[in-house]
């Protein structure tokens, strides 16, 4: 619960799956009962991220890869 929490408060933006905070949220025991059950049995694998291209001050291009909500919160756990 620790992981969502610091997860929920960044508000950041949703993954590949456009599931955002909110809609991660409404089934939140659910979706950590997942993550929980496929980490602990050495089944979970991270969906890909998103990737988001943010334009630099100086000219050309960041890319950004943003994750999914429940892999935010896999990753925080770990």
């Amino acid at each position: 619960m620790e992981a969502w929490e610091k997860v929920s408060a960044t508000k950041g933006a949703p993954g590949v799956g456009t599931v955002d905070i909110a809609a991660f949220e409404e089934a939140l025991r659910e979706n950590l009962s997942r993550i929980r059950n496929r980490m602990s049995s050495g089944c979970y694998f991270p969906p890909p991220v998103r990737m988001v291209e943010i334009p630099k001050p100086q000219g050309g291009i960041r890319v950004l890869g943003v994750p999914t909500v429940g892999d935010r919160v896999a990753q925080t756990v770990v």
